[in-house]
Protein backbone atom coordinates (compact mmCIF):
# COMPACT_ATOMS: atom_id res chain seq x y z
CA UNK A 1 0.00 0.00 0.00
CA UNK A 2 2.04 2.94 -1.26
CA UNK A 3 1.49 6.58 -0.44
CA UNK A 4 4.76 7.94 -1.74
CA UNK A 5 2.95 10.17 -4.21
CA UNK A 6 1.08 12.11 -1.55
CA UNK A 7 2.01 15.73 -0.99
CA UNK A 8 3.99 16.72 2.05
CA UNK A 9 2.23 18.66 4.78
CA UNK A 10 3.58 21.75 6.46
CA UNK A 11 6.07 20.90 9.19
CA UNK A 12 6.61 17.39 7.84
CA UNK A 13 10.20 16.76 6.79
CA UNK A 14 9.64 13.43 5.03
CA UNK A 15 6.81 11.71 3.15
CA UNK A 16 4.56 9.71 5.45
CA UNK A 17 5.45 6.42 3.82
CA UNK A 18 9.06 6.82 5.00
CA UNK A 19 8.05 7.27 8.61
CA UNK A 20 5.59 4.38 8.68
CA UNK A 21 8.09 2.13 6.91
CA UNK A 22 10.94 3.23 9.16
CA UNK A 23 9.16 2.46 12.43
CA UNK A 24 7.66 -0.78 11.15
CA UNK A 25 11.10 -1.91 9.97
CA UNK A 26 12.46 -1.36 13.48
CA UNK A 27 9.76 -3.57 15.01
CA UNK A 28 10.22 -6.27 12.34
CA UNK A 29 13.98 -6.28 12.99
CA UNK A 30 13.35 -6.82 16.71
CA UNK A 31 10.94 -9.70 16.06
CA UNK A 32 13.27 -11.27 13.50
CA UNK A 33 16.02 -11.19 16.12
CA UNK A 34 13.78 -13.01 18.60
CA UNK A 35 13.19 -9.91 20.72
CA UNK A 36 9.76 -8.56 21.64
CA UNK A 37 9.79 -4.74 21.91
CA UNK A 38 6.85 -4.84 24.31
CA UNK A 39 8.11 -7.68 26.55
CA UNK A 40 11.82 -7.02 26.91
CA UNK A 41 13.31 -8.01 30.29
CA UNK A 42 13.33 -4.73 32.19
CA UNK A 43 16.46 -5.13 34.29
CA UNK A 44 16.75 -2.19 36.68
CA UNK A 45 20.45 -1.79 35.86
CA UNK A 46 19.66 -1.59 32.15
CA UNK A 47 16.68 0.74 31.87
CA UNK A 48 15.56 2.03 35.23
CA UNK A 49 13.21 -0.80 36.14
CA UNK A 50 9.75 -1.46 34.73
CA UNK A 51 7.69 1.60 33.95
CA UNK A 52 6.24 3.67 31.14
CA UNK A 53 8.55 6.27 29.60
CA UNK A 54 7.85 9.82 30.69
CA UNK A 55 8.74 13.33 29.63
CA UNK A 56 11.08 14.54 32.36
CA UNK A 57 9.95 18.16 32.11
CA UNK A 58 6.17 17.79 31.83
CA UNK A 59 5.71 14.39 33.59
CA UNK A 60 3.54 13.38 30.62
CA UNK A 61 3.55 9.66 29.84
CA UNK A 62 4.25 8.61 26.27
CA UNK A 63 1.79 6.23 24.62
CA UNK A 64 1.22 3.95 21.65
CA UNK A 65 4.11 3.26 19.30
CA UNK A 66 6.33 5.74 21.16
CA UNK A 67 6.38 3.50 24.24
CA UNK A 68 7.82 0.63 22.19
CA UNK A 69 10.42 2.87 20.56
CA UNK A 70 11.55 4.33 23.90
CA UNK A 71 11.66 0.97 25.69
CA UNK A 72 13.90 -0.38 22.94
CA UNK A 73 16.14 2.70 23.04
CA UNK A 74 16.46 2.55 26.84
CA UNK A 75 17.50 -1.09 26.71
CA UNK A 76 19.89 -0.60 23.79
CA UNK A 77 21.51 2.41 25.47
CA UNK A 78 21.58 0.88 28.94
CA UNK A 79 20.03 4.04 30.37
CA UNK A 80 19.24 4.04 34.13
CA UNK A 81 15.99 5.99 33.63
CA UNK A 82 12.78 6.06 31.59
CA UNK A 83 12.78 9.88 31.44
CA UNK A 84 13.21 11.79 28.20
CA UNK A 85 13.56 15.40 26.97
CA UNK A 86 13.61 17.24 23.68
CA UNK A 87 16.69 19.29 22.78
CA UNK A 88 14.82 22.47 23.65
CA UNK A 89 13.52 21.12 26.95
CA UNK A 90 17.03 20.16 28.03
CA UNK A 91 18.05 23.79 27.55
CA UNK A 92 14.98 25.03 29.41
CA UNK A 93 15.98 22.76 32.30
CA UNK A 94 19.38 24.45 32.52
CA UNK A 95 21.30 21.71 30.72
CA UNK A 96 22.28 20.47 27.29
CA UNK A 97 22.59 17.29 25.26
CA UNK A 98 26.10 15.85 25.45
CA UNK A 99 28.07 16.22 22.25
CA UNK A 100 27.75 13.23 19.95
CA UNK A 101 24.61 11.81 21.57
CA UNK A 102 21.96 10.46 19.20
CA UNK A 103 18.29 10.99 19.96
CA UNK A 104 15.24 8.78 19.42
CA UNK A 105 12.77 9.74 16.69
CA UNK A 106 9.19 9.62 17.93
CA UNK A 107 5.95 10.31 16.09
CA UNK A 108 2.94 12.50 16.79
CA UNK A 109 -0.33 12.00 14.95
CA UNK A 110 -2.16 15.15 13.89
CA UNK A 111 -4.69 16.32 11.33
CA UNK A 112 -4.98 19.38 9.11
CA UNK A 113 -7.57 20.71 6.71
CA UNK A 114 -6.23 21.82 3.28
CA UNK A 115 -7.45 25.19 2.05
CA UNK A 116 -8.94 23.56 -1.07
CA UNK A 117 -11.05 21.36 1.21
CA UNK A 118 -12.16 24.38 3.26
CA UNK A 119 -13.21 26.11 0.04
CA UNK A 120 -15.13 23.04 -1.12
CA UNK A 121 -16.93 22.89 2.22
CA UNK A 122 -17.91 26.57 1.99
CA UNK A 123 -19.31 26.06 -1.50
CA UNK A 124 -21.23 22.86 -0.74
CA UNK A 125 -22.15 23.42 2.90
CA UNK A 126 -20.64 20.07 3.79
CA UNK A 127 -18.15 19.48 6.56
CA UNK A 128 -14.51 19.97 5.61
CA UNK A 129 -12.47 16.77 5.74
CA UNK A 130 -9.28 16.79 7.77
CA UNK A 131 -6.25 14.85 6.52
CA UNK A 132 -4.30 12.75 9.05
CA UNK A 133 -0.51 12.92 9.05
CA UNK A 134 2.47 12.16 11.25
CA UNK A 135 5.03 14.56 12.66
CA UNK A 136 8.49 13.57 13.81
CA UNK A 137 10.20 14.83 16.93
CA UNK A 138 13.36 13.75 18.71
CA UNK A 139 13.94 13.07 22.38
CA UNK A 140 16.99 12.22 24.46
CA UNK A 141 17.25 10.22 27.65
CA UNK A 142 18.27 12.32 30.64
CA UNK A 143 21.37 10.12 30.86
CA UNK A 144 22.42 11.73 27.56
CA UNK A 145 22.20 15.20 29.09
CA UNK A 146 24.43 17.28 31.34
CA UNK A 147 23.83 20.22 33.64
CA UNK A 148 20.13 19.51 34.21
CA UNK A 149 18.65 21.16 37.25
CA UNK A 150 18.12 19.03 40.33
CA UNK A 151 14.98 16.90 40.33
CA UNK A 152 14.96 15.96 36.64
CA UNK A 153 17.47 13.14 36.92
CA UNK A 154 15.55 10.91 39.33
CA UNK A 155 15.22 7.32 38.17
CA UNK A 156 12.24 4.98 38.32
CA UNK A 157 11.17 3.62 41.65
CA UNK A 158 12.01 -0.02 42.18
CA UNK A 159 9.37 -2.61 42.91
CA UNK A 160 9.25 -4.86 45.93
CA UNK A 161 10.76 -8.28 45.30
CA UNK A 162 7.61 -10.12 46.33
CA UNK A 163 5.52 -11.69 43.60
CA UNK A 164 2.12 -10.90 45.09
CA UNK A 165 1.20 -7.43 43.89
CA UNK A 166 -1.74 -6.02 45.90
CA UNK A 167 -2.24 -3.10 43.53
CA UNK A 168 -2.58 -5.48 40.56
CA UNK A 169 -5.00 -7.72 42.45
CA UNK A 170 -7.06 -4.67 43.43
CA UNK A 171 -7.17 -3.45 39.82
CA UNK A 172 -8.29 -6.84 38.51
CA UNK A 173 -11.11 -6.85 41.05
CA UNK A 174 -12.01 -3.21 40.34
CA UNK A 175 -12.67 -3.90 36.66
CA UNK A 176 -15.77 -5.83 37.67
CA UNK A 177 -14.99 -8.42 35.02
CA UNK A 178 -16.26 -11.96 35.49
CA UNK A 179 -12.75 -13.17 36.36
CA UNK A 180 -12.54 -16.92 36.96
CA UNK A 181 -9.50 -18.71 38.37
CA UNK A 182 -9.02 -22.37 37.52
CA UNK A 183 -8.27 -24.90 34.81
CA UNK A 184 -5.10 -25.12 32.76
CA UNK A 185 -5.86 -22.55 30.05
CA UNK A 186 -6.04 -18.77 29.95
CA UNK A 187 -8.66 -17.19 27.68
CA UNK A 188 -11.42 -14.64 27.26
CA UNK A 189 -14.81 -16.00 26.22
CA UNK A 190 -16.66 -13.42 24.06
CA UNK A 191 -19.89 -15.43 24.16
CA UNK A 192 -19.85 -15.77 27.95
CA UNK A 193 -18.08 -12.43 28.51
CA UNK A 194 -15.73 -13.84 31.12
CA UNK A 195 -12.00 -14.26 31.65
CA UNK A 196 -10.40 -17.44 32.94
CA UNK A 197 -6.78 -17.96 34.02
CA UNK A 198 -5.05 -20.81 35.88
CA UNK A 199 -4.33 -20.25 39.59
CA UNK A 200 -1.16 -18.31 40.32
CA UNK A 201 0.46 -21.34 41.94
CA UNK A 202 0.33 -23.10 38.54
CA UNK A 203 2.76 -20.59 36.96
CA UNK A 204 6.45 -21.55 36.88
CA UNK A 205 7.23 -17.89 37.58
CA UNK A 206 4.29 -16.68 39.62
CA UNK A 207 4.73 -13.05 38.56
CA UNK A 208 3.60 -14.08 35.07
CA UNK A 209 0.10 -14.65 36.46
CA UNK A 210 -0.43 -10.89 36.32
CA UNK A 211 0.79 -10.53 32.75
CA UNK A 212 -1.54 -13.33 31.67
CA UNK A 213 -4.44 -11.82 33.62
CA UNK A 214 -3.98 -8.42 31.99
CA UNK A 215 -3.55 -10.00 28.55
CA UNK A 216 -6.97 -11.62 28.89
CA UNK A 217 -8.51 -8.47 30.42
CA UNK A 218 -7.25 -6.58 27.37
CA UNK A 219 -9.29 -8.96 25.20
CA UNK A 220 -12.21 -8.39 27.61
CA UNK A 221 -11.92 -4.62 27.02
CA UNK A 222 -12.47 -5.12 23.29
CA UNK A 223 -16.04 -6.39 23.61
CA UNK A 224 -18.64 -4.55 21.51
CA UNK A 225 -20.17 -2.76 24.54
CA UNK A 226 -16.71 -1.64 25.73
CA UNK A 227 -14.03 -0.57 23.21
CA UNK A 228 -15.64 -2.43 20.30
CA UNK A 229 -12.65 -4.10 18.62
CA UNK A 230 -13.02 -6.95 16.15
CA UNK A 231 -12.90 -10.14 18.25
CA UNK A 232 -14.57 -12.33 15.64
CA UNK A 233 -11.49 -13.73 13.90
CA UNK A 234 -11.02 -17.51 14.12
CA UNK A 235 -7.78 -18.92 15.47
CA UNK A 236 -4.97 -18.53 12.94
CA UNK A 237 -6.63 -15.72 10.99
CA UNK A 238 -5.00 -12.29 10.46
CA UNK A 239 -7.67 -10.56 12.57
CA UNK A 240 -7.04 -13.04 15.39
CA UNK A 241 -3.29 -12.32 15.23
CA UNK A 242 -3.92 -8.57 15.24
CA UNK A 243 -6.03 -8.82 18.37
CA UNK A 244 -3.36 -10.97 20.04
CA UNK A 245 -0.81 -8.28 19.27
CA UNK A 246 -3.05 -5.64 20.88
CA UNK A 247 -3.53 -7.78 24.00
CA UNK A 248 0.21 -8.50 24.26
CA UNK A 249 1.21 -4.85 24.04
CA UNK A 250 -1.62 -3.73 26.34
CA UNK A 251 -0.51 -6.24 28.99
CA UNK A 252 3.03 -4.90 28.70
CA UNK A 253 1.78 -1.32 29.20
CA UNK A 254 -0.26 -2.36 32.24
CA UNK A 255 2.60 -4.32 33.81
CA UNK A 256 4.93 -1.38 33.28
CA UNK A 257 2.47 1.01 34.91
CA UNK A 258 2.07 -1.29 37.92
CA UNK A 259 5.81 -1.99 38.25
CA UNK A 260 5.56 -5.65 37.29
CA UNK A 261 8.43 -7.29 35.38
CA UNK A 262 7.15 -10.58 33.91
CA UNK A 263 9.40 -13.17 32.31
CA UNK A 264 6.86 -14.84 30.02
CA UNK A 265 7.29 -14.51 26.26
CA UNK A 266 4.25 -15.30 24.12
CA UNK A 267 6.02 -16.37 20.93
CA UNK A 268 3.16 -18.37 19.42
CA UNK A 269 2.05 -15.63 17.02
CA UNK A 270 5.40 -14.18 15.90
CA UNK A 271 5.13 -15.63 12.39
CA UNK A 272 1.64 -14.18 11.91
CA UNK A 273 2.72 -10.83 13.36
CA UNK A 274 5.69 -10.60 11.02
CA UNK A 275 3.46 -11.36 8.03
CA UNK A 276 1.01 -8.63 9.07
CA UNK A 277 3.74 -6.05 9.66
CA UNK A 278 5.43 -6.76 6.34
CA UNK A 279 2.15 -6.38 4.46
CA UNK A 280 0.89 -3.30 6.30
CA UNK A 281 3.29 -0.61 7.49
CA UNK A 282 0.59 0.93 9.70
CA UNK A 283 -0.36 -2.24 11.57
CA UNK A 284 2.00 -1.69 14.50
CA UNK A 285 0.78 1.91 14.85
CA UNK A 286 -2.82 0.74 15.08
CA UNK A 287 -1.95 -2.10 17.47
CA UNK A 288 0.00 0.17 19.81
CA UNK A 289 -2.74 2.81 19.74
CA UNK A 290 -5.47 0.26 20.50
CA UNK A 291 -3.26 -1.24 23.23
CA UNK A 292 -2.92 2.17 24.87
CA UNK A 293 -6.70 2.63 24.79
CA UNK A 294 -7.22 -0.83 26.30
CA UNK A 295 -4.68 -0.16 29.06
CA UNK A 296 -6.24 3.22 29.80
CA UNK A 297 -9.69 1.66 29.90
CA UNK A 298 -8.56 -0.90 32.49
CA UNK A 299 -6.52 1.58 34.54
CA UNK A 300 -9.52 3.93 34.73
CA UNK A 301 -11.04 1.49 37.23
CA UNK A 302 -8.20 2.17 39.63
CA UNK A 303 -8.97 4.74 42.29
CA UNK A 304 -7.03 7.95 41.73
CA UNK A 305 -7.22 8.08 37.93
CA UNK A 306 -4.05 6.31 36.87
CA UNK A 307 -4.59 7.26 33.22
CA UNK A 308 -4.20 11.02 33.55
CA UNK A 309 -1.46 12.63 31.50
CA UNK A 310 -1.05 9.93 28.85
CA UNK A 311 0.01 11.33 25.50
CA UNK A 312 2.39 11.09 22.59
CA UNK A 313 3.61 14.67 22.49
CA UNK A 314 7.01 15.72 23.69
CA UNK A 315 5.67 18.47 25.91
Amino acid sequence: MGISGERRTRGEAHPRVNLYDEVTAQIIAELDAGRFPWVQPWDSSACGGPGLPMNARTARLYSGINVLLLWGAAIAGGYPSQRWLTFRQAGEAGGAIRKGEKGVTLVYADRFTPEIERERARETGENAKAVPFLKRFTVFNIAQCEGLREGLAAGSASRSAREIVPRADALIAATGADFRIGGDKAFYSPSGDYVQVPPQTAFRDQINYYRTAFHELAHHSGAAHRLNRDLSGPFGSPSYAREEMVAEISAAFLCATLGIAPTVRHADYVGAWLEILREDNRAIFRAASQASRAADYILAFEEGGATSGRGTQAA
